[in-house]
């Protein structure tokens, strides 16, 4: 099946010859294509390029872009997309004054998501979570990494990992699929924080490799959740089962997670609100990709991660939605480009690279995700008329995306 995607204004972020992330200086540069055709051909791409120089051939199929951008579909690295019920309630403690810790503390936040959730049949969990899936796909994200997180017991944690199975086989998107089951501690185990984490070393971790249900595992490393120690002892258990890791860290305060992902080679160091040059130093020359969530500290109203500081520095940055019910409660990545310009003060150009290619090697999918290349899997959209791609962080308040393509396949 060969499609011919014809009268494109521009094709935004083509690589000649594909890279797996972008660093430093270079996040600035974007490459594209200016009044251009796209050919897809079984669902991946197979060429590009200006319309003045497509020969004459036959296609089984054309679509006319109607003088739309084309650009390579988001990739979300870090989201919690699985959960029952939402938290307005502790929204409005936020507003009263309550501190993320505080809420905690008294049984709310993660352990309020984690009752739930022991509470939901995977038939509900499923359900509630396709639906995010949908609105992720009208905003024009291709793939997702999904974490658990939310059960705090093996039972619940393994509902939902089948359930991110469920709907890694039932859903168009890339789906990923992390274990996150040192998410925080249940009441029960207050006091014996230790007995909790053996728990996750000596019986979540080999459940979840036992059904193949994870590709990475996580740790909440930060200020009054896991220690370094700890993080240290659940990230070698998890990488003896083949889950590489990803890593919680500096949400909350220099937690020393930063330099723990590095020296476990994690894949990603999410949040990073508290980040200076121990920890920039400790991440340069690494293969961790920093993972910014404005998302989050938008809706705590946190500090910000100092991301110009770390490209300067030679980094590259990826940025990521952390969709879930208690401190970004959004699926839409437009926002996250919008806020990435806005709150972080990147260039466009950085932008893009940041909710594209960086956060496609945040979730290990950049060779094949997070760009227009030839031999790369098909998934982009077709914007509505807008007059560049800049407007796409400019105009923070509308979906521009007309039509999505997963594969090649329009959804």
């Amino acid at each position: 099946m060969r499609t011919l995607v014809k009268n494109i204004k521009e094709i935004v972020q083509v690589e000649a010859t594909p890279a797996l992330r972008v660093m430093g200086k270079d996040m600035a540069r974007l490459n594209t294509v200016k009044d251009a055709y796209l050919v897809v051909e079984d669902g991946r791409f197979s060429a590009f390029g200006p319309m003045a120089e497509l020969a004459e051939q036959r296609f089984d199929k054309e679509i006319d872009a109607g003088g739309g951008m084309v650009f390579p579909s988001f990739c979300d690295s870090h989201t919690h997309l699985v959960y029952a019920g939402s938290r307005e309630i502790e929204y409005c403690d936020k507003i009263r004054g309550l501190s993320y810790e505080e809420i905690a503390k008294r049984g709310g936040g993660i352990l309020n998501s984690a009752k739930r959730v022991q509470e939901a049949t995977e038939q509900q969990l499923y359900d509630d979570a396709m639906g995010r899936l949908k609105q992720m796909i009208a905003f024009g994200s291709g793939a997702v990494e999904i974490k658990s997180g939310y059960g705090m017991t093996v039972e619940a944690e393994m509902k939902m990992l089948r359930v991110i199975r469920r709907l890694r086989e039932t859903s168009p998107l890339t789906i990923k699929s992390t274990l996150l089951g040192a998410h925080g501690v249940p009441m029960e185990y207050r006091g014996r924080q230790g007995d909790f984490v053996d728990l996750v070393v000596r019986e979540m971790i080999p459940q979840a490799a036992a059904e193949g249900l994870a590709d990475f595992i996580d740790v909440f490393c930060d200020q009054g959740f896991f220690t370094v120690e700890e993080t240290d002892r659940m990230l070698e258990a998890g990488a003896k089962y083949g889950m590489r890791s990803k890593i919680h860290a500096n949400e909350l305060a220099y937690s020393g997670g930063i330099q723990c992902a590095v020296r476990h080679n994690a894949l990603s160091c999410d949040h990073l609100e508290y980040t200076g040059d121990a920890e920039i130093e400790a991440l340069l020359g690494s293969e961790t990709m920093p993972t910014v969530l404005p998302g989050a500290a938008f809706f705590l109203g946190m500090v910000h991660a100092p991301v110009r500081k770390m490209m300067d520095a030679g980094l590259g940055v990826a940025m990521a939605s952390d969709c879930n019910p208690g401190s970004s409660p959004s699926t839409n990545m437009q926002l996250i480009l919008s806020m990435a310009c806005i709150n972080y003060r990147m260039l466009p150009e950085e932008a893009i690279n940041a909710v594209t290619i960086n956060s496609a090697y945040a979730m290990g999918v950049s060779r094949e995700l997070g760009s227009v290349a030839v031999g790369k899997r098909a998934n982009f959209y077709i914007t509505k008329p807008i007059p560049s791609y800049e407007y796409m962080p400019y105009a923070y308040g509308e979906n521009k995306v007309a039509r999505t393509f997963l594969g090649g396949v329009e959804v």
